[in-house]
């Protein structure tokens, strides 16, 4: 997991930042993805990808602001069932670089918010698997200044993360 913070060049004008740069360390990215929240309050997630079709992650905010998480479900960690939130905004361009073997959701602290992402693999339907947001096992501490607006069903129906399969 790395926290990373491009420079920002400002001026009267705004802001200028070089959000990627294709550095030999990082990944071959295949997708771009685009998530557009209409509320604060808004949850997506938890999901992940299972096997041979598990993602690295690029994780940005280009509008507004969220509450980013990543969960450890990599059983041979030292770190499994642990996670890491941060907040991404525009305003703070940090973008977070999640492993493979995580899974990935946010919360959106404000209305209007647009979540850019890269993956370093193709999604795979049979592959997907989801564990439920508000697990206490977990233990994650959801933006406590705003309540839950929306989430899918599917997202309110996921599994407890001692009852995924990986």
């Amino acid at each position: 997991m790395m926290l990373i913070t491009p420079n920002q060049h400002k001026d009267n004008r705004g802001v200028f930042s070089e959000v990627y740069v294709d550095h030999l360390t990082m990944p071959r990215w295949v997708q771009d993805n685009q998530s557009i929240s209409y509320k604060a309050g808004t949850v997506r997630g938890l999901h992940y990808q299972r096997g041979v079709y598990a993602q690295k992650k690029l994780v940005r905010c280009a509008w507004g602001s969220i509450l980013d998480v990543a969960v450890d479900i990599r059983p041979d960690s030292p770190t499994y069932g642990q996670h890491v939130a941060v907040i991404l905004s525009a305003r703070n361009a940090r973008q977070l670089l999640i492993p493979d073997g995580f899974a990935h959701g946010f919360m959106t602290l404000t209305d209007d918010a647009v979540v850019v992402y890269k993956v370093d693999n193709l999604y795979n339907k049979e592959s997907e698997g989801s564990i439920l947001w508000n697990d206490p096992d977990l233990n994650i501490k959801w933006h406590y200044l705003i309540g839950i607006s929306e989430i899918s069903e599917k997202d309110a129906a996921a599994p407890l993360f001692k009852d995924i399969v990986l």
